[in-house]
């Protein structure tokens, strides 16, 4: 089995509880037509608690389509249409939206940003196992892990949390951090990732202080936690959760007055942050971790998918929000997968093309190279940026930040 040399930070918030097994009529596998336009589906979290962070998902699918439509890309001229479905931030209703599409619009390839989208992969790779299956890679779907499935995630498997990487513990370090607060929603892989952060701060010599993976989902009642951590006298504080509730907690440390080093979170870079004056302001001075290039170092990959956000998908400033980001890769990485198997290869064929490379990078946005025929990883990379004003500063360095396997 080969070994991929690096694996992106997790940069997500995330899912629900886990639904029991699939219901619903077997899908045809790979019955969705070889020639004529390529009919994909795109589902994320449309309403709910969720879609303020992920409704921007098919927009941004679709920008990259239409960009690889207008720059004559080699599988062009098949066409390609684009049908949405909402997994109104459920794991039924991921379930319900993969049915849709499989079943009854009977799509050649699924695509999905979704934080539930766990409660639609069993089902996704067992029932409609001929269907090629394109997503984020963040929710902790184990089936991620599967080398032989028919599932492909833009982050590299993350299903193994028993895996302990310095990259976390040695960045707090850096800042001056010497106890550190921890916060997650009550989700599976949110909770088991929290836990995995944890045990690369001990590593790197930090005290926990207040140590909380049980906030419900999408929730702004923060009191209690911001109270824990001042009680705590943590100094560092890491936020696996989306926005709302971390610039919440944000916000009320600051009201408090009580100072920190650093305030690290795993969700908001990106156009959504920037376009909320009120969000600016609560965000001042807090780092971003995000597991791609970002906008701001600038390079070929990055500028094609700025301009085509601008153009295709309405953005203003060009620069994704983590939803615009995923909807994009996965994107790109079918585009990929149908070059690599030919322009009228059958879905199976475009599974099978995608399991035995190594090469998908998404253009250049992702370093080092997806190797989908592997589910480890002997290092964890991100890239940290500080919003400072209206811009998100990066680390001097333009290379990702890199922590080996401690065990």
């Amino acid at each position: 089995m080969r070994m991929n040399t690096r694996a992106a930070a997790v940069a997500a918030s995330l899912a629900l509880t886990l639904p029991l097994a699939a219901c619903g009529e077997n899908a045809a596998a790979g019955d969705a037509a070889t020639s004529g336009p390529i009919k994909l589906g795109v589902f994320a979290s449309l309403t709910g608690p969720a879609s303020a962070t992920f409704k921007a998902t098919p927009a941004a699918a679709e920008a990259r389509i239409k960009a690889y439509e207008a720059s004559g890309g080699e599988c062009a001229d098949r066409g390609f249409e684009v049908v949405e479905a909402d997994d109104t931030s459920t794991t039924e209703g991921a379930l319900k939206a993969a049915q849709k599409l499989v079943q009854q619009d009977k799509v050649f390839a699924v695509l999905h940003s979704s934080s539930f989208f766990y409660g639609a992969s069993q089902y996704l790779t067992t029932q409609a196992s001929g269907t090629p299956v394109f997503g984020g890679g963040f929710d902790g779907a184990p089936e991620y892990n599967d080398v032989e499935s028919n599932l492909f995630g833009v982050l590299p498997p993350l299903g193994d949390y028993s895996a302990t990487y310095s990259l976390a513990g040695d960045y707090y370090k850096s800042r001056g951090v010497s106890k550190i607060a921890m916060v997650a929603y009550d989700s599976p892989s949110a909770a088991n990732g929290l836990d995995q952060t944890k045990r690369s701060a001990e590593a790197a010599g930090l005290e926990i202080g207040y140590y909380n993976k049980a906030v419900p989902f999408g929730t702004t009642d923060v009191g209690p936690i911001v109270q824990g951590i001042i009680e705590s006298g943590a100094d560092g504080l890491y936020g696996a959760m989306n926005p709302e509730t971390t610039f919440g907690i944000v916000g009320g440390l600051r009201q408090a007055g009580y100072d920190m080093k650093m305030i690290l979170l795993a969700t908001g870079y990106g156009a959504d942050l920037l376009k909320s004056e009120p969000a600016v302001q609560a965000a001042q001075g807090v780092t971003f971790s995000i597991g791609w290039r970002p906008s701001e170092l600038g390079g070929d990959a990055v500028e094609a998918q700025s301009e085509a956000l601008k153009e295709y998908a309405g953005s203003e400033s060009g620069v994704p929000s983590f939803s615009e980001a995923m909807g994009w890769m996965t994107a790109d990485m079918f585009l990929y997968a149908l070059e690599k198997a030919g322009c009228d290869a059958s879905q199976q064929e475009v599974i099978d093309a995608l399991r035995d490379d190594d090469g998908w990078d998404a253009g250049g946005l992702m370093a080092p190279p997806r190797d989908f025929g592997s589910a480890e990883a002997d290092e964890q990379c991100s890239y940290y940026l500080t919003l400072e004003d209206h811009a998100f500063v990066p680390e001097e360095d333009a290379s990702p930040a890199c922590g080996g396997l401690i065990e």
